[in-house]
Parts: C-alpha cells; sequence; structure tokens
C-alpha cells in the first residue's frame, strides 16, 4: 500500500508572510468558527482548531483594512442555509463580499477612494441578513446590500468618524467614535438614513487624572481621589483646545455583557461608562511601570474583559462580584459597592518585541468566548486557549481576590451525578455568573468547585520571513518517484534559513537554518537533498565567505560541499546541477569555475586561470539511465547517419555547430557503466557559446559558437530537448531549434532576462521568463507568448524569484513577502475550498453543501428512532458527550447550536432551556396551574440558576430588579453634577426607593432655580403615603403632564402613588417601549408585568418593527410556550418548532402542536432521513397519517427518492 497517496495536481495557493501595518486591523473571528486575516492584499482564512489555512482570498488589488464575517442571528433551512460570507475592505476603498468556499466574490462596493475606516454587518437580522455599514472617509457613513452591492443610505457627520459600535441590546442605537468626541445616534434604522445628527458628547482627557495611583485594594483614599477626578470625563460642552490634543482615545466598544454600557480605551486605563448618566462607573487602570493596552475585547456570556497589551500579552480582566465577604461587611457597611472593579485572573506569555516584530491586533471566538488568537506583525497567528483549573481554596487568599467558582449547569441544565461533559466548552461553563449581594448567597452551592483560570498554547502559524527569496522547486514527479513523490519547494531566506514547504498542503515541512547570511541560492540533487549557496558582504578587497551547503532533509545532515574552501574568495555567481544530478558547476564572480562530482563530492577540475569569464551556462538535458542502454543500437546508426548527411551542407557555421551538439548529445546517450557523460554549455563577455562534456574524471572542451550580433551580453541559457533559448541583458530572446537548425531571435522590450526555465514533463515546451518588472510563460515550439504579469499593470508586488512547481503551475516569489502557486495564465485567484488536501479534518458544518450541513445538524440532534446514538465525528471529546445517553433534548440542542456557531439557535435555546426549568420545577413545587398563568414568585426555581444579565429584559424580575438597585446605587456614589443628581433621584423613584429619593432631591443648593421645585418634590413624595385622596388628584396631574409632553414627569408620579401599570401602558402608547418593560420588570406584580411585556412582544412582531425573534424570547421568559411553539411554526422555522414541542413534552408543560411534527417530518424526508420521518409523523397523530402513507408506499417503490437522498441515508448508517 502506498503509505500517502500522491496529489499530482497541486493547487493554486499562497503562501503568506510578514503583515502590512495597514493589515494591523483587518482580522475577525466569526460565528463560523474560522478567523479571517488581511495579509497585503490576500485574505487568509485560518482554522483555528488545526491551525491551518484553508484558503486565501486574493482580489483586492491594495491592502486589506478591514475584515468581518457575517453574522449567523437567523433561522437557517435550505432557502437560508449556512454559509461563509466575509465582507473585506482596502486601503482604496473598495469592499468586497466573498462566497469563500468556492472563493468568489459575490459583489465589489466602491463609494471613495479612500481607506475604510470601519465597518461591519447588522446583528439583527430578522428583516434582511445582508445589511453592511461602512464608514467612508473622511464623515460618511454608509449602508450597503451586501449580497447586490446596492447603495441603501448615505450619512454625513460633522467630525471625521474613526469608528463606530452597534449597541448589542438594541438595533436602533449606534455609537460613533469621531476626531474630537462620540456621537449617539438613537434612531438607526435600515430603511432610512438617522434624522438627527445625532447627540454629541466630548471626551476629556483622562490624563488629568493620577489614576496611575496605587491600586485600589491598597489605598482605597487613592482610588477614590483617581476617580473623583475621572468623574468629569464626559461633557456635553466642547472642552479646551489642549483637551482635544490630548484626545488618544483608541477604542469605543459597547459591553455585550450588560445593556447601556460602554467602555473607551486610552494606552493607559479603560474607562467603563453608564450612558444613562453619561458618568464613569469603572476603571482599570496600569500602574507606572505596566505595560500599556492596545485593545480590549469585551465578553457577552460574562461581564470579562480580553486586554492585549503592547508587549503582545492578553490579560483577563473579571468583573468582581458584589456579593460582601462576611467579614468585610462588619469592618465597612458603606465599602459594599463603591465601583465596578475588574480583577485580573489570568495573562498568556508576552512576546519578544522587536522594531519589525510587534503585537497587531487579538480575536476572541464570539460563540464560546475561551479562545483567542493574536496576529503578530511578522505573520505568526498564535491561539491561546483559556483552561479552568480546580485550585486549592488557601491558594487566592494570600492575592487578596475572591475565588471564582464553577457553574453548576452544563449547557443550561444541572448536570446528572453519571453526566459526561465538556470540559471547558465555554466561558460561561467555567465561571459562574458574577454574584449579586441580595439576590445570591455569598458562599458557593453545593457542587460547585473553585477554579482558576490559565492560558494555554493550542496552535501557532507562522508566515515566511521577510524578503527577498530565492525559490527552487524539487525534481519532477516521474512514473519511477510517484510512489513516495512530495511537492516539496525550498525557499531560501534572507536570515540564512532554508524553509521547505510541501505545496500539497501548503505548510511548512521543515525549517533548516543552514547559513549565516541571505540565501542566493538553492539545488536540489534529490527528492529529498539539496544544495544552497550564501555569500557574505564584501570586504575591502571584494572578497567574500562563500558558503556551500549540502543538506539532507530526511535527517537534517547538513555539511560544507566544498570542505575548507570559502573564506576569501570572490562571489559564488551561481551553481548548476548536471541533469542525472552527477557533476555541480560553481561559478565564480571573476575566478574560474569548479566542477564537482556531486555523488564523491570531490573536486574534478578548478579550471585554468585564462578561462573565459561565464555570463551564463547550462546542463544538457541527457536522457534518463534506464533508456541508454535500450537506444544504443539506435543512437549508432542515427549518428552515422547524421554524419554522412551533414557532410553535405556544411554552408553556415551555425548548423555544424548545431551538429557537433547533437553528436555530443548521441554519444552521451552511449557511455556504459554508471557514470554517464554530460555536457553543458555557457556564453562569455563577448556572447561566444562554448561546449564542455564531462565523463568521469575526464573533462573535454568542445566546439565554440561565435556570436549573434543581434544580441547583447548574454544572462541566461535554457536547453530542453531540442530546443536551446538564450536571453540577454538588453530583453532579446533567442530561440534555437537543434533539430531543424534555426535559430530565431525576438526582442520583448521588456529589459534585462533574469531567469528562463522550462516546465518539466515530456515534451512539454513552455518555458518560464523573468525580468526585473514581471514575468512572462513562452511557447518554445510556437515560439509565442502565452502569458504575461506586469508590475503595475496586472499585479502590485514586484517579483523576486520563479520556477515551475508542476507542468502546468508557477511558483513565484514576490516582494510584498508571498510566495504564490498560480495557473499558467498567472492570473492571481483564490481556490475552491473543497479542491484541498488539508493534513488535519477540519470541523466547519458552513463548508458543506447546504443540503449536507441540515441533514449533519438533523443527524447530530436526534436518533430517536434508534434509541442509542451513533456518532462518526473525529472530536473524540466532543462524540462522546454527543453519544451520552444522559444528555437531556435540552443540552443536546444548546451543544449542536455551539458546534454549528448558530448564534440565533444558542440564543433561543438557551432562554427556552432556562425558562422550561424553572417553570416546571415551579410547577412540581406548587399546585399545577393553567397554562399560560403567571406563577407566584415565592414558588420561582433556586435562587443559584437566574440568567444571566446579558439576557437584560428576559431575566427574572426578582434579579432584575436587585441588578438595577446596584447600578442606581453605583450612579450615586460617582455623581458629580446636579444633572447627575436629578437623574439619580428619577431613578429612584421608578425603582420605589423613596428614602433616598427623598435625600438626594434636599441636596439641591437654594442658588440652583429648581431649588424650589426639587423641594416641593421632596415633600410630596414624603406625604404620600398618609393621605387616601391625593392620589386621585395626583393621577388627574399626571395625565395632564403626560398629555403636554412632559412624559417622564408624569411617569414618575403614577408610580409613586402606585399606579405604574398604568405608566407603562403610557410609555407604550408614546412609543418607549423598552422603558416600559424595564418599569414592569422592577415595579409590576408578575400578572401586570405579563401583560405588559406581552403587549411589548406583539408590538416585536408588528411588520414595522419586524423582531420577532426577541418577541419569541420574551414570550419564553413568560412562560407562554404554546404561544411560542404556534409562533415558531407559522415563522417556518419547523426543526426549531418540533424540537421545542417536543422538549415541553417531556417537562410536561405544553400539549402536543401536531402540524410542526408532521411539517418536520417533512423536511427529515426532503433530506434523506427517512427513519427519522417516520418517527416524527407517527408522533404528529391526525396531522402525520398522510405522511406515514406516503412515507410508506415510497418505501416500496422508492419512487421519491433522489440518488442524494439515497447517499446520505447510506452514510447515516443508522441502526435499528
Amino acid at each position: 500500500m502506498i503509505p500517502y497517496t500522491v496529489n499530482i495536481k497541486l493547487a493554486a495557493r499562497t503562501l503568506t508572510g510578514t503583515v502590512n501595518l495597514q493589515n494591523k486591523t483587518a482580522v475577525d473571528w466569526g460565528w463560523q468558527g474560522l478567523i479571517a486575516q488581511g495579509c497585503h492584499s490576500s485574505i487568509l482564512i485560518i482554522d483555528p482548531k488545526t491551525a491551518q489555512t484553508i484558503q486565501v482570498l486574493e482580489r483586492h488589488k491594495a491592502n486589506v483594512v478591514k475584515v468581518k464575517w457575517s453574522r449567523e442571528n437567523y433561522h437557517h433551512s435550505l432557502s437560508s442555509p449556512y454559509s461563509l460570507r466575509l465582507a473585506s475592505a482596502d486601503a482604496a476603498g473598495k469592499i468586497i463580499v466573498w462566497d469563500v468556499v468556492s472563493g468568489m466574490a459575490h459583489c465589489e462596493i466602491q463609494e471613495h477612494s479612500k481607506p475604510i475606516q470601519d465597518m461591519d454587518w447588522l446583528w439583527n437580522q430578522d428583516a434582511s441578513r445582508d445589511l453592511l455599514l461602512a464608514v467612508h472617509p473622511p464623515n460618511y457613513i454608509v449602508l450597503w446590500n451586501g449580497d447586490t452591492g446596492t447603495k441603501l443610505w448615505k450619512k454625513s457627520y460633522a467630525e471625521n468618524i474613526l469608528s463606530f459600535s452597534f449597541d448589542p441590546f438594541d438595533p436602533s442605537n449606534l455609537a460613533l467614535l469621531t476626531s474630537e468626541g462620540i456621537v449617539f445616534i438613537t434612531d438607526f434604522s435600515p430603511s432610512k438614513a438617522p434624522g438627527s445628527g445625532g447627540k454629541k458628547v466630548y471626551i476629556a482627557s483622562p490624563h488629568s487624572s493620577p489614576a496611575h495611583s496605587k491600586p485600589a485594594a491598597v489605598q482605597p483614599t487613592g482610588a477614590k481621589k483617581a476617580l473623583n477626578k475621572v468623574k468629569v470625563l464626559i461633557t456635553n460642552e466642547k472642552p479646551t483646545a489642549e483637551a482635544v490634543t490630548l484626545n488618544d482615545c483608541l477604542q469605543l466598544s459597547y459591553l455585550p455583557s450588560k445593556r447601556n454600557h460602554m467602555l473607551l480605551l486610552y494606552p493607559r486605563e479603560i474607562l467603563i461608562l453608564d450612558l444613562e448618566l453619561s458618568q464613569t462607573v469603572g476603571v482599570v487602570a496600569i500602574e507606572r511601570s505596566g505595560v500599556p493596552f492596545i485593545q480590549v475585547i469585551p465578553c457577552a456570556q460574562r461581564d470579562v474583559l480580553y486586554c492585549l497589551h503592547e508587549n503582545g500579552c492578553i490579560t483577563l480582566r473579571v468583573c468582581r462580584s458584589t456579593t460582601p465577604l462576611a467579614e468585610e461587611t462588619a469592618a465597612d457597611p458603606e465599602q459594599s459597592v463603591q465601583e465596578l472593579v475588574y480583577d485580573l485572573r489570568s495573562q498568556c506569555d508576552a512576546i519578544r518585541v522587536t522594531k519589525t516584530v510587534r503585537p497587531y491586533r487579538a480575536v476572541v471566538c464570539p460563540v464560546n468566548e475561551n479562545r483567542a488568537a493574536l496576529v503578530v506583525s511578522d505573520g505568526r497567528v498564535m491561539l491561546w486557549e483559556l483552561k479552568a483549573h480546580i485550585s486549592k481554596a488557601s491558594a487566592n487568599f494570600s492575592s487578596g481576590l475572591s475565588p471564582l467558582y464553577s457553574p453548576i449547569n452544563f449547557c443550561g441544565i444541572p448536570l446528572n451525578r453519571s453526566q459526561k461533559r465538556i470540559p471547558d466548552l465555554s466561558l460561561n461553563t467555567m465561571i459562574g455568573h458574577t454574584l449579586i449581594s441580595g439576590v445570591d448567597p455569598p458562599w458557593p452551592a453545593a457542587g460547585q468547585q473553585e477554579v482558576q483560570l490559565k492560558f494555554l498554547l493550542t496552535g501557532l502559524l507562522s508566515g515566511l520571513p521577510l524578503p527577498p527569496f530565492s525559490l527552487r522547486m524539487c525534481p519532477p514527479l516521474t512514473t519511477k518517484n510517484i510512489n513516495h513523490y512530495q511537492p516539496l519547494l525550498a525557499v531560501g531566506t534572507s536570515n540564512g534559513s532554508v524553509l521547505v514547504y510541501n505545496l500539497t498542503s501548503g505548510l511548512l515541512h521543515k525549517e533548516l537554518s543552514v547559513h549565516s547570511c541571505e540565501v542566493r541560492g538553492i539545488e536540489w540533487v534529490s527528492l529529498t537533498s539539496f544544495l544552497s549557496f550564501a555569500t557574505s558582504a564584501p570586504n575591502n578587497m571584494g572578497l567574500v565567505r562563500n558558503e556551500l551547503q549540502h543538506v539532507d532533509l530526511r535527517t537534517g545532515r547538513c555539511f560544507a560541499f566544498r570542505g575548507e574552501r570559502g573564506n576569501d574568495e570572490p562571489a559564488i555567481e551561481m551553481i548548476k546541477v548536471s541533469h542525472l544530478k552527477q557533476y555541480l558547476v560553481v561559478v565564480f564572480r571573476d575566478k574560474p569555475l569548479e566542477l564537482w562530482d556531486v555523488r564523491t563530492g570531490t573536486l574534478l577540475r578548478e579550471m585554468a586561470k585564462n578561462f573565459p569569464t561565464v555570463t551564463a551556462l547550462e546542463w544538457s538535458p541527457s536522457h534518463n539511465l534506464k533508456s541508454l542502454k535500450k537506444k544504443q543500437m539506435a543512437a549508432r546508426e542515427a549518428m552515422a547517419r547524421q554524419t554522412t548527411l551533414s557532410d553535405a551542407e556544411q554552408s553556415s557555421v551555425e548548423s555544424s555547430v548545431i551538429s557537433l551538439l547533437q553528436d555530443a548529445e548521441s554519444k552521451a546517450e552511449m557511455s556504459q557503466g554508471i557514470s554517464a557523460r554530460e555536457h553543458f554549455v555557457f556564453t562569455d563577455t563577448d556572447g561566444q557559446v562554448y561546449h564542455i562534456t564531462v565523463e568521469g574524471n575526464t573533462v573535454k572542451d568542445g566546439a565554440r559558437i561565435p556570436p549573434d550580433g543581434s544580441m547583447g551580453s548574454i544572462a541566461c541559457i535554457a536547453w530542453k530537448g531540442d530546443t536551446l533559448v538564450l536571453g540577454d541583458v538588453d530583453g532579446n530572446l533567442n530561440f534555437w531549434d537543434l533539430k531543424a537548425r534555426l535559430s530565431r531571435g525576438i526582442p520583448t522590450h521588456r529589459g534585462w532576462v533574469k531567469k528562463i526555465r522550462f516546465a518539466p514533463g515530456k515534451g512539454n515546451q513552455k518555458l518560464l521568463v523573468m525580468y526585473t518588472d514581471g514575468a512572462e510563460v513562452w511557447d518554445t515550439k510556437e515560439v509565442q507568448m502565452v502569458s504575461s504579469i506586469r508590475v503595475g499593470r496586472n499585479v502590485s508586488y514586484r517579483i523576486l524569484d520563479i520556477d515551475w512547481c508542476t507542468s502546468d503551475k508557477v511558483v513565484l516569489a514576490s516582494d510584498d513577502g508571498c510566495v504564490r502557486v498560480l495557473e499558467m495564465a498567472m492570473k492571481s485567484a483564490s481556490y475552491r475550498m473543497d479542491e484541498q488536501d488539508l493534513t488535519d479534518p477540519v470541523w466547519c458544518p458552513y463548508l458543506l453543501l447546504p443540503r449536507a450541513a441540515l441533514t449533519l445538524k438533523a443527524f447530530l440532534l436526534l436518533q430517536p428512532w434508534s434509541g442509542t446514538f451513533t456518532m462518526d465525528i473525529s472530536q473524540v471529546d466532543i462524540k462522546s458527550v454527543l453519544q451520552d445517553p444522559e444528555l437531556s433534548l435540552l443540552q443536546r440542542c444548546l451543544l449542536v447550536s455551539r458546534l454549528f456557531g448558530d448564534e440565533s439557535d444558542l440564543q433561543f435555546w438557551t432562554v427556552a432551556a432556562h425558562y422550561l426549568q424553572s417553570f416546571s420545577q415551579a410547577r412540581q413545587l406548587s399546585v399545577p396551574t393553567p397554562d399560560g398563568q403567571p406563577q407566584t414568585e415565592g414558588s420561582q426555581s433556586t435562587p443559584q440558576s437566574h440568567l444571566d444579565i446579558c439576557h437584560d429584559l428576559l431575566c427574572e424580575s426578582s434579579f432584575f430588579q436587585r441588578f438595577q438597585l446596584e447600578r442606581v446605587h453605583l450612579q450615586e456614589v460617582k455623581r458629580s453634577s446636579y444633572e447627575h443628581t436629578k437623574k439619580c433621584a428619577d431613578q429612584l423613584l421608578l425603582l420605589g426607593q423613596t428614602d433616598r429619593a427623598v435625600q438626594l432631591l434636599l441636596e439641591t443648593s437654594a442658588d440652583n432655580p429648581s431649588y424650589y421645585c426639587d423641594s416641593l418634590k421632596a415633600c410630596l413624595v414624603t406625604t404620600i403615603p398618609s393621605s387616601g385622596p391625593s392620589q386621585s388628584t395626583i393621577k388627574l396631574v399626571a395625565t395632564n403632564m403626560i398629555a403636554s409632553g412632559k412624559l417622564a414627569e408624569g411617569v414618575q408620579l403614577l408610580c409613586l402613588i402606585d399606579k405604574a401599570a398604568d405608566a407603562c401602558r403610557y410609555l407604550q402608547t408614546y412609543g418607549e417601549w423598552n422603558r416600559a418593560a424595564w418599569l414592569a420588570k422592577v415595579r409590576l406584580n408578575p400578572a401586570e408585568a405579563s401583560d405588559v411585556l406581552k403587549r411589548w412582544a406583539e408590538h416585536l412582531c408588528s411588520p414595522q418593527v419586524n423582531q420577532k425573534s426577541k418577541a419569541i424570547l420574551v414570550l419564553l421568559s413568560l412562560g407562554c410556550f404554546h404561544k411560542v411553539g404556534e409562533m415558531l411554526h407559522s415563522m417556518r422555522h419547523f426543526d426549531r418548532a418540533a424540537l421545542f414541542i417536543e422538549a415541553c413534552l417531556k417537562y410536561g408543560v405544553m400539549e402536543l402542536i401536531g402540524a410542526a411534527f408532521a411539517d418536520y417530518a417533512r423536511i427529515l424526508r426532503s433530506i434523506g432521513l427517512r427513519e427519522g420521518a417516520a418517527l416524527w409523523a407517527s408522533r404528529a397523530g391526525g396531522a402525520g397519517k398522510e405522511l406515514l402513507e406516503e412515507l410508506f408506499q415510497g418505501d416500496g417503490g422508492g419512487s421519491d427518492h433522489t440518488p442524494a437522498e439515497e447517499e446520505a441515508e447510506a452514510n447515516l448508517g443508522t441502526t435499528e
């Protein structure tokens, strides 16, 4: 058996090297599980699990400055399949949307010709999945349809826009970071451009604050002082001139883990802002000796920040829980909540930063948020994974940090004793949520383990070093070496090492440190060994140190081929190995050439001092040794005939010389024994052609051909079969046909011919020519050009070296640090991913055909027809968990949506799993209530499992309320102006904290214009509880206020008299839907709140809002499971509907909706899972009867089957 199959057709590919400064921000990790990274004008697609480059996209002409994967926040089906879609933008203002699998561009977008500053896909994909927002310099934002390339709208702003950030909780909010401050847009919509110019706020520089004081734990006083200074950070007035110049804000991002929070990044601090107050509520500062930040990535699953520092170190900071430890509260009850603190929990190793090597960007996996990738300027990509270790309890006390605990839940549901789990599946399965005082107990629950986090380097991709390169492909594939052939390309680099790449996989096969200076040339002497030479810089006499090394790839053994020679002599110009790999010629600059025997490593001849200076040299292509003996007799006869004929036509010198050459060639064929006779030709400075024969250790001088007058100084020679080609320094090519004895000169007008090489393969007469400004492929049979590539015309890079890698593919090294394998037409093109040979299998459902991906998903989700789960996936840990009979349906759905990187599935199943758990628990605890009735608060499940705050309004009311109280308390500590105090008092009134609100109202100073008003308000608030009749008056006043446009004030008054339900209704009437939902969560009893939220869900479903997916999540949180099932079915999300109804039936919280099961069965039948279809149809009751009959009729004839279905079924190998 052949150890590995040989792929004779190599895929076109690009080996990339160092990254350009403009590519710094061009990297993105998508929900699809792949990383896209810009490298000069190409885009690499990297699979982080196996650390392989699986695609290189080439179409941009300028450097790529941004790449963004499209979001997967929609329901996937055959009509909207899993597909890899990527948008990339370059420095010339062009945006390309790619279909990554085929390497084709969907559409190209061009507005201006300046570099795109920022772009992103809209995350809310209910209405359309194709919308892409881009910042076109200096001050335009444009919304594009990324599928068709049409412009939907364009809007300009007063200042230059640097970047933007979408609010992850509300698709209509957008923040722009401009050169002067921040612009908040609250009316963002796909249908029309924002009407207003947005709300501008200015950032005063934080450098005025001594935030570099000691860390808070040691000196609370210093930190408090620092924070008092930072309070005045965000102002609505334009700051003074010197403050503006200091605005070095590096980044602005909304926090995806809690609503209305934003972070601003400065080199030495991260500020966390609460946007309701426009107030800093937390600072992460670096002490003076610390390493400054470059970038920060906030996470959604937990309140965690990944920070990248200038030394390439990634640090992980976790928000400190507010549940005080028992001993702390005793000491200082006031100290409970002062600010948000992010504790450093883990950091990875730094890299060695030099002038050319510095960290550029980090990205974090959006699905699991426990893996990070760092892009370094030298082209390396380092893949770090976060691991949780169970730690000993005493370990943490010394550091002064409160311990982190692992959650009990796995995929949303508490683990059973015997159940298998995947360790470190995602961030929220590694560390529990931030605890909040009042809801969570300050001590860990049973089964929670204390964990410590560590970074582990799990993958490293390295690129080529800096150019220049010299290339040489190993000897070509033949029928003899086909069983062990590897297409290896040797790349000599400027630092003296030789990199050997396997071109089948595109991976580095070996890196050998061979020389101490730049490698000038490489020649292979067998399939597994090569000679390479390097020359040091010349000394004052023009002499250098020559290094000629023989390297054996299998062992890595490397020795100096010329022994002790090499010090203080003229530089080696070139080395040439004969066709049978027997002899080697070494040509020097000002010294006669040397002839060596490669097999014995001995010097055969050092030419005499009067030997002519060599400008170009080539060995004659002798025939293979095997055929020498066979052709002996034929060659003798042919030679006899040839000489008698040629005597008659001695007319021109040239023809006689050609006959001599032929003579020599046929003699070489006759030679007996192991040492075949070979010969080479070379030219001297006058253009005279010499011919020399080597046999064993004898060297014979042959004939000389006088120079051709039309040619300049000959720069290179190539010889194959009966064709000899000469190229000169003026760009002329001279084709000699040795059989027909013709010579033909062609001027190419492209300057110096640097190198010419014939393509491998019998009878393949293609020729590759390299010039200073590009390259050409010629057909020497027809003597015409096949293809051409020229700097500035069709490519932006300069070519440094060329070679053939197969009979129809060329390889070019270019000055942008890349090595490209191209078709003969030399058009740089992306390759199709499915044509590639990867060394490691890649798990990415997006690479499959749409139908196959959905079949795989259905197959993983449910195999209830067989009772057991069978799987053939190479990932062992996930495989064993998916086969685990203990894994419940909900956990399986969650796990598969993680595996598929399906954003909308993941959100749906997370919320569904949580509320199905809690409502079914409540049901067991209390008397069963009719469906849809709200539960009493007391019967809510254990406090340990509430949804994390990143789900915002979907969380339990009790938890949401506590969170809002904490937040107001924090705002209160931080407030610095009357404005802030007023906002805090308003919030406290809405939350029902009247005593605290009164205190704040009474703080208003007497010279404030609203002093009188605030004092009266304080009196009103304190007297309300005592009198009954005042309520009707207040209600009347409130209604009038709302009618006259003072909505907020009217709502406050209604909340004072406990008419919050009316307040919510008014808010909803006036379109303040989010505010109404917030108020309902914090003030109303469950029944009233449920009414308000149901109205909100209806509003979300309306065609002008079109956020049905959000509505479904809201209904889930209310326990309206039947309605959710019906909605999913009406939206044609049949697979999700059927699985959800199945889960509800298991928990006993809902009756069957048969139609959904029947429709799911139809889908399964269409993708070839017939047993599954039969099972679901049989469970659908009446609705599935018809389908069942069809299925069983079909079983007889198999008429409704396509071959694909048969194949899918065969592959699934279901067990009965």
